[in-house]
């Protein structure tokens, strides 16, 4: 039974992924910071009778991140499937931008993401398999306003998959990014009624004229849609699928 290391999975996108893998039938390695990740591993293993473990490391610490790492090939034998999922975000023009808020995005969704690869790489290549999926943004293709350290770390995160898509090819590895557009999470879901109230318009005027303005299909992706397409690039049907970015915006980024 292969197993999965998904970032930032106790919540939204992340959850939606692990959920997606136990269902068919991988092992599930929970991270996040939220204090049930404990319970919420139980809960996928007791459902869907597959072995899971939840983690809280830090991915600001490189020395947790490794710890983890060893920590998780001596339970499970290997990662197979490593899904660099966790990201934060932070929206200010540029000259109010704090310097410790771009050193911090940078460090969880680009920094993380290249010390975690790293540590897995050798397992994989020993094994001769493996399947790095780097869950990247639209805004890794194209770029918004007040965003600079998200942009600038999502774009470099599709520059990142290409490289471990080349080191890879000689030894079973692929590496992948996926860009998702807004995905229904429930932090969405929060921020639209917030926007509704703070901006006096409805829920409706802020989906279409604020979130998906830029979106040729007015539709949130589904988070199990994006789980679904992690499967797919996890099976052996993607073993020739590497170095790639695969949009699901609803055509954001086809304009």
């Amino acid at each position: 039974m292969k197993t999965a290391l998904i970032t930032g999975s106790t919540s939204g996108i992340g959850y939606g992924i692990a959920i997606e893998f136990a269902k068919a039938g991988f092992n599930v390695v929970l991270h996040g910071l939220e204090i049930n990740g404990e319970k919420t591993a139980i809960e996928i293993s007791t459902k869907y009778k597959v072995k899971t473990s939840f983690y809280n490391t830090d991915l600001s610490k490189p020395d947790q991140i490794v710890h983890m790492i060893d920590k998780i090939i001596k339970e499970f034998n290997s990662i197979d499937i490593l899904i660099n999922n966790a990201g934060i975000q932070f929206v200010s023009p540029i000259e109010d931008f704090p310097i410790e808020k771009w050193n911090q995005i940078l460090q969880i969704n680009l920094t993380s993401a290249f010390i975690i690869s790293k540590a897995v790489w050798s397992k994989m290549k020993e094994k001769n398999f493996g399947r790095i999926i780097n869950i990247s943004s639209a805004h890794g293709l194209v770029a918004s306003e007040y965003k600079i350290a998200y942009v600038t770390s999502k774009h470099a995160l599709i520059g990142m998959t290409k490289v471990l898509a080349l080191e890879g090819a000689s030894f079973g590895i692929t590496a992948n990014s996926i860009c998702p557009g807004y995905v229904k999470t429930p932090l969405v879901e929060q921020q639209i009624k917030d926007q509704a109230k703070s901006h006096g318009i409805s829920e409706a005027e802020v989906v279409n004229r604020v979130m998906l303005d830029k979106q040729p299909i007015k539709e949130f992706n589904s988070i199990e849609s994006i789980g679904k397409l992690a499967i797919f690039l996890a099976s052996d049907d993607a073993k020739t699928i590497t170095g790639t970015s695969l949009s699901v915006d609803g055509g954001w980024t086809a304009q």
